[in-house]
């Protein structure tokens, strides 16, 4: 029986990640599964942004080795994350941590992996983010550290 191919939300802490001593090989075997097409990477200009906004080169130009999804973002993506903050699953000051929280469960992604262990893959704050999630009528997200979506590790 063939499954579609999980759609996954790649937070900029991953992408950081792939050149970071700590993360790099759990992330690097996790962008082998996007080339192969085991798993399909999405991002959003909100990550792109991020990376404009102090990534060195190297680091932004490893999305060019893996084919995105990049839909467009939309008014109820700053909402959610608005509604977030007003239930404290982050404060104000992580704002584009809620954001990318919002943005995954808006697109409808199967999973989000981070390695944004404080506002992100916390699982106090997750629980915070799926009940908004349901209170405003979106599915609840799995949200995953790169390592713990990789197959047969």
């Amino acid at each position: 029986m063939s499954l579609n191919v999980l759609r996954v939300y790649v937070e900029n802490s991953v992408i950081g990640g792939y050149f970071d001593e700590e993360f790099e090989v759990p992330t690097r075997k996790l962008f082998e599964l996007f080339k192969r097409g085991v798993y399909k990477p999405v991002i959003s200009s909100h990550v792109i942004k991020e990376l404009d906004d102090g990534a060195p080169e190297y680091v932004k130009n490893i999305l060019s080795t893996i084919d995105c999804e990049i839909p467009d973002m939309n008014s109820k993506m700053h909402e959610l994350a608005k509604i977030y903050i007003e239930h404290n699953a982050v404060t104000i000051n992580f704002f584009n941590d809620a954001l990318h929280i919002a943005i995954a469960t808006v697109l409808g992604v199967d999973i989000l992996v981070s390695w944004n262990f404080r506002h992100i893959v916390n699982l106090d704050r997750i629980k915070v983010f799926n009940a908004v999630n349901v209170m405003q009528g979106y599915k609840t997200i799995e949200i995953r550290t790169p390592k713990e979506v990789l197959k047969d590790e």
